[in-house]
C-alpha cells in the first residue's frame, strides 16, 4: 500500500495455526498475504517442545525473513504479525509477537488494534510495581494476565481481557494452546479456518487462500476461543454488544479478495462506486482510480455512470517506503516516484479522480497537479467515503482532529485547497447502504466514529503517537 502517499495507516495484521508440521512457512505466507496492513515490522513465534522461540525484526515480511531464517522455527504451532506502529510508536522492541518467559511457563502475544484505556492501566501496574520493555500498549495486556488471581490460566486471560478496553484481536501462543479473543464492539476483523486437521486465524480471509485453507467463520465479538490437540473451544469474555466493525475496512484497508463478515470487498468498493456515480455525477470523458484501493470503486463508478474506466494513474511497486523518509520534500518526491499519471490516457481529457479518502489534504493535491501536468484538462475528485472529521483510537493513525482538512474546512474549501474542479464525498448513509451489511442498527453494525465523532467506547486517555496523514 502507499503508506505515506495515503495517509491512512492500519495497526497491523495477525495470523495464527495450530496443528500443522510446517506451521513457521505458513504462518510466513499467511503474513505476507497481510503485508498490506503493516510494512514497519514482522515477527513469528513457535511452540515446540515445550518452549517458544521466535525472530521478528524492522521491514517487510520478505526482508526480515530471508533465507534460512525460518529453517530454525520448527513446531506445530505459530503466531504472526506485520505492524505499523500507532500506539507506542516504532522500534524493534515494539515489533510482535512480543515474547515473555517465566518460571511457570512462557507465553507470547500478538496483537491488532489499540487499547484506549492504556495508559491508565500502565500507570495503575506500574503503581504496583510492574516493569515495561516496551511502550506498545500490548505489553499491558501480558502484565494484566500475570497479575491475575484466576486459578486457571483461561481464567486469567479472561480476567484480563475484561479490564481492558478499545479495540483488540489477540492472539496468544502458549506450549500448550493458542487463545484468540476479538473484543466485545468486533472493531477489527478475525476470521477462523481449517487446513486439514490444522487451525488457522487471521486478519483476513485472504491468508486463508494464499495456504489453501478452508474459511469457517468468524470470530464473534467477545469470544475467547481455545485451540488445543483436542480442538477449538468458544467461551465468552464478555457480552456480545453492537457490532462496530471498522468502515475503513470495507473502503480502505482490507485487500479487495477478502470477506470481511461475510461481504466481499471488492464487491462493497464496486457498489460504493456505484453509489458515488449516483449521488455525485460528473461530466467528464474517462474516470481513474488511485491505486490500489480505490481501483474496485472507480470501476464501480464507471459502470454506473457509463463514463469509461482507464488506468490514469500507475503505481510503481519497486520503491522504497516512503513513510520513512523524514522531511517532507523528500515524502513529496517519494509521491513522485510511487505515483505516475498515465499521460497517453489523461492528455487532453476530463477526469474523474476516485479517492477513498481525504485526510490532511497534501496528497490529494499533489495527485490533481500530476494530472494536471500531464495534460488533463479538468479532474473532478470522487471520495468512497464521507469527510473524515474525526481521530480514530482504535488503531488507525488519522492524528489529532486538528491535521485533519474536513475538521476545519467545507467541502467547497477543500476543493479549492486540493486544486480540483468539483469535489464529493460519498454520504454516510450511501456508505452504509452499498457496503450492504444487515440493517440491524442505525450504523449497521460499523463504527463510524471517524465521520460523526460518536465513539462506541469510552476513549480515556490513548498513548498513541500518530503517523503522517495525508
Amino acid at each position: 500500500m502507499l503508506a505515506e502517499i495515503k495517509g491512512l495507516n492500519e495497526e497491523c495484521g495477525i495470523f495464527g495455526i495450530w496443528g500443522h508440521e510446517d506451521a513457521a512457512k505458513l504462518t510466513y505466507y499467511g503474513l505476507h498475504s497481510l503485508q498490506h496492513r503493516g510494512q514497519e515490522g514482522a515477527g513469528i513465534v513457535v511452540a515446540c517442545g515445550g518452549h517458544l522461540s521466535g525472530y521478528k525484526g524492522l521491514g517487510l515480511v520478505t526482508e526480515v525473513f530471508q533465507s534460512g531464517t525460518l529453517d530454525v522455527l520448527h513446531g506445530p504451532a505459530a503466531i504472526g504479525h506485520v505492524r505499523y506502529s500507532t500506539a507506542g510508536g516504532g522500534g524493534y522492541e515494539n515489533v510482535q509477537p512480543l515474547l515473555f518467559r517465566s518460571q511457570t511457563g512462557s507465553m507470547a502475544l500478538a496483537h491488532n488494534g489499540n487499547l484506549t484505556n492504556a495508559l491508565e492501566l500502565k500507570l495503575s501496574l506500574e503503581a504496583q510495581g510492574s516493569i515495561f520493555q516496551t511502550t506498545s500498549d500490548t505489553e499491558v495486556f501480558a502484565h494484566l494476565i500475570r497479575r491475575s488471581q484466576a486459578s486457571t490460566f483461561v481464567g486469567q486471560v479472561k480476567e484480563a481481557l475484561s479490564q481492558i478496553e478499545g479495540a483488540f484481536a489477540f492472539l496468544l501462543l502458549t506450549e500448550e494452546a493458542l487463545y484468540v479473543a476479538l473484543d466485545p464492539h468486533g472493531f477489527r476483523p478475525l476470521s477462523l479456518g481449517r487446513l486439514g486437521s490444522a487451525y488457522v486465524v487471521a486478519s483476513e480471509t485472504c491468508a486463508f487462500d494464499v495456504i489453501g485453507a478452508a474459511y469457517e467463520r468468524e470470530v464473534a465479538p467477545g469470544e475467547l476461543l481455545i485451540i488445543n490437540g483436542e480442538g477449538v473451544r468458544s467461551e465468552r469474555f464478555a457480552p456480545e454488544r453492537p457490532r462496530s466493525i471498522c468502515s475503513m475496512e470495507y473502503i480502505y484497508f482490507a485487500r479487495p479478495d477478502s470477506h470481511v463478515d461475510g461481504i466481499n470487498i471488492h464487491t462493497a468498493r464496486k457498489n460504493l462506486g456505484k453509489q458515488l456515480a449516483l449521488e455525485a455525477p460528473a461530466d467528464a470523458d474517462i474516470v481513474t482510480g488511485v491505486p490500489d484501493s480505490s481501483i474496485s470503486v472507480a470501476i464501480g463508478y464507471a459502470e454506473a455512470s457509463g463514463i469509461p474506466y482507464e488506468l490514469g494513474l500507475i503505481k510503481n511497486r519497486y520503491v522504497g517506503r516512503t513513510f520513512i523518509q523524514p522531511s517532507q520534500a523528500l515524502r513529496e518526491q517519494g509521491v513522485k516516484m510511487k505515483l505516475s499519471p498515465v499521460r497517453g490516457v489523461v492528455a487532453g481529457k476530463r477526469v474523474v479522480m476516485v479517492d477513498d479518502s481525504i485526510v490532511r489534504g497534501t496528497t490529494s493535491r499533489r495527485i490533481v497537479t500530476m494530472l494536471r501536468e500531464a495534460g488533463a484538462v479538468e479532474v473532478h475528485v470522487r471520495i468512497s467515503a464521507p469527510p473524515i472529521t474525526h481521530p480514530c483510537f482504535y488503531g488507525i493513525d488519522t492524528s489529532s482532529r486538528e491535521e485533519l482538512i474536513a475538521a476545519k474546512h467545507s467541502v467547497e474549501e477543500i476543493r479549492r485547497l486540493i486544486g480540483a474542479d468539483s469535489l464529493a464525498f460519498l454520504s454516510k448513509e450511501g456508505m452504509m447502504t452499498a457496503i450492504g451489511r444487515p440493517d440491524v442498527s442505525p450504523q449497521r453494525g460499523q463504527c463510524l466514529a471517524c465521520f460523526t465523532g460518536q465513539y462506541p467506547t469510552r476513549v480515556g486517555q490513548v498513548t498513541r503517537p500518530c503517523l503522517t496523514v495525508k
